[in-house]
């Protein structure tokens, strides 16, 4: 039976290719799975189904709407895990890899779901602080904007990662209103397009918001422009071609590249053998050689250890590596399963007879070595291989990258020393630093950190609760200098402003509050005479406002609330030393009896829509306030956001107390949850 043709997904419907297509081995068995190929497919007109059909669509949800889309499909696909799982063995990936790989990316949808409920508003646009004056009359200001961009994000991806590689990339370009073109690498497409095909299936995104191309991205680069943007995992050397398009170097497309590195593990001079630094860095060494069999851009590629327990680091790898049982995934006892292909076993072969001009190999035989369930010969299999080099200045370990379940073990003298030898990766995605010691992580942190993107310090404390050396996380950044890309993913909504176009916009306050939906300082007031406190979320609007006050501040206050609360601090309490105080000159009212009193002069007493006060932002005490002085508060709604799916929502207050010369005594923002219909419905 003939293997099926890939397809991919157009302008709406599935397409496939007349030609025969390229054959995609099984990893384990070397049967054909499945064929590939694109010749005749119009990538132009892909291009312009996501600019006219899928941005629109998406740039008509607010953040919250997309973040909703974004959790039911993390859900949905969730439900359908398992049928992925048995299709990803035949990428040679075992049930522990398919934790990483299917449940990891279908976690980072969900994780970004959440970003865009918690950190991003009900809006289409998002404010990046707070305004900036540029008139000493306040009239005029400016006010950094993030809007969506109107192109096409396209995803380039490499072999290793098949599910989380596509949805990593797509959960925040879809967050931030940008359609996606998925072009998956060939070897292992046919576990991209199984999902895919349930991505649609689901019918839960817009029209044109995904499309997928299955086999070459011929022409595509030439269909774009300055508001497109291109997300490459790979190799560095396609990297720098796709760098060198015309779309990029002339037209100023968008290019973000996360390549592979190599990434090190150091054991810190603390963590000796008989520490439980000790056996947490060996065990992470040999997870980061053995799941995904070591094919991670993440992995662990140079071991950096005390010269003084080198012997002591590779027996312990070495008997721990003895354990790992390699075969056929499903299979009984296997831990560690195929390499993605026969192709890809060769240039890892390749590469350890570079790293063995200058180091030895002293665990893994690649011509001896038993597979458990499968054929040696037929499948794509290697053992873990762990090499050791005693001989500084050998560049191998430093340039030469064998992308497969292989570690080198290196030696240093001294905490400086294993910051230049991790330094010599020449940038890398993460380092880690296992150690007991803060002195040592912050000597290593402030001289390696430049060199990567994230540094992982591993010790008793946080063992338990860690990630791990290899997990990019959906709130952390995923990227590094140098070798590594010099690019930057993920992290949290830093990953969708990422997609997005910052702009300064410069006006009034009431233009600002008008483009950003947030009140602004000298923007107009609006006190109709009813209270803002007895206004539903429905009745409410920006920049409703009320005034209260004034209140006299008694010596006999102070006193009080000093006994009453226990802070007796002596600004409060003793008139003598307050004076000498050069900030105060006396006795002055305690900043929180401020606060509770404007509360009091605000606060509309009866059951209404306001539920719940629940913090306050930005508090700032800015002028003492002395016994016989009055205060006034006025509270003005700043920022009004609705809860989808409650029957509440939240907003945010604009607090302003000053004293009788109209000076600003304290500011802050005050949080409340306001029901959306007052009385209740029922």
């Amino acid at each position: 039976m003939t293997a099926p043709l890939l397809e991919s997904y157009v302008a709406g419907r599935w397409w496939a290719s007349a030609e025969e297509g390229t054959p995609l081995p099984d990893a384990v068995t070397g049967e054909t799975v499945a064929r590939i190929g694109s010749r005749g497919l119009d990538v132009g007109a892909m291009v312009t189904h996501a600019r006219t059909v899928g941005g629109p669509a998406l740039r008509e949800l607010t953040f919250h709407q997309r973040a909703a889309l974004l959790k039911a499909l993390g859900l949905h696909l969730m439900g359908r895990k398992d049928e992925f799982a048995a299709l990803s063995h035949r990428t040679g990936a075992t049930d522990a890899d398919n934790l990483v790989d299917i449940d990891g990316g279908f976690g980072t949808v969900l994780s970004y779901a959440s970003t865009g409920r918690r950190e991003l508003p009900d809006d289409v646009l998002v404010l990046d602080g707070p305004p900036t004056p540029l008139g000493r009359g306040g009239t005029f200001l400016g006010q950094h904007v993030y809007t969506s961009l109107t192109g096409v994000a396209v995803q380039i991806n490499a072999f290793n990662f098949p599910v989380w590689g596509m949805l990593e990339k797509l959960a925040p370009a879809f967050l931030a209103g940008m359609p996606t073109i998925v072009k998956p690498a060939s070897q292992t497409a046919y576990l991209t397009e199984a999902v895919f095909r349930a991505v649609v299936e689901s019918g839960l995104l817009p029209e044109g918001s995904v499309q997928l191309l299955a086999g070459s991205a011929s022409g595509l680069l030439d269909a774009l422009d300055g508001q497109d943007l291109v997300g490459f995992t790979g190799s560095a050397s396609t990297a720098a071609l796709l760098r060198s398009h015309p779309a990029v170097t002339e037209r100023a497309v968008r290019f973000n590249a996360e390549a592979d590195s190599l990434n090190c593990s150091v054991l810190g001079p603390d963590a000796g053998p008989g520490t439980p630094e000790f056996d947490l860095f060996i065990d992470g060494v040999v997870t980061e050689m053995t799941v995904k069999a070591g094919q991670k851009c993440t992995a662990i590629r140079r071991a950096i250890v005390p010269r003084q327990h080198a012997d002591a680091v590779v027996e312990a790898l070495g008997a721990k590596l003895a354990e790992v049982v390699v075969g056929a995934p499903g299979a009984d006892g296997v831990t560690m399963g195929a390499l993605a292909s026969r192709d890809q076993r060769e240039e890892v072969l390749r590469a350890v007879g570079r790293l063995r001009t200058h180091a030895s190999l002293v665990v893994g035989d690649p011509d001896r070595f038993e597979v458990v369930g499968a054929d040696r010969e037929r499948g794509a299999f290697l053992p873990p291989m762990l090499l050791r080099c005693d001989d500084p200045a050998a560049p191998e370990p430093h340039d030469v990258e064998a992308f497969g379940p292989v570690s080198t073990v290196l030696t240093y003298d001294g905490v400086a020393d294993a910051v230049a030898l991790a330094r010599r990766g020449q940038g890398s995605l993460v380092a880690s630093l296992v150690t007991h010691d803060p002195a040592v992580a912050r000597e290593f942190v402030l001289g390696a950190g430049s060199a990567h993107g994230r540094v992982h310090v591993l010790d008793r404390d946080d063992a338990r609760e860690s990630t791990g050396h290899g997990s990019p996380l959906p709130v952390l950044v995923h990227g590094g200098p140098g070798r590594a890309g010099g690019g930057e993913e993920l992290g949290g909504v830093r990953g969708v402003l990422h997609h997005m176009q910052r702009t300064a916009v410069q006006g009034s306050p009431d233009v600002l509050t008008g483009v950003g939906r947030r009140w602004v300082t000298g923007a107009a007031r609006v006190d109709d005479g009813v209270h803002p406190f007895r206004k539903s979320l429905a009745q409410l609007r920006i920049g409703d406002s009320v005034t209260a006050g004034p209140r006299e501040i008694t010596l006999a206050d102070i006193e009080h609330f000093a006994e009453f609360t226990g802070d007796t601090f002596y600004a409060h309490t003793d008139e003598a030393a307050a004076a000498a105080n050069p900030l105060f000159g006396g006795r002055v009212a305690h900043g929180y009896l401020i606060l509770s009193w404007a509360a009091g002069l605000f606060v509309d007493p009866e059951p209404g829509p306001v539920l719940a006060n629940y913090g306050v932002d930005a508090l700032r005490f800015l002028t003492p306030v002395k016994p016989g002085e009055q205060v006034t508060v006025t509270l003005t709604a700043k920022q009004i956001t609705p809860r989808g799916g409650a029957d509440h929502g939240e907003v945010r207050w604009d607090a302003v107390v000053v004293d009788s010369q109209g000076r600003p005594v304290a500011t802050y923002d005050v949080l409340t949850m306001v029901a959306k219909e007052w009385p209740p419905a029922g």
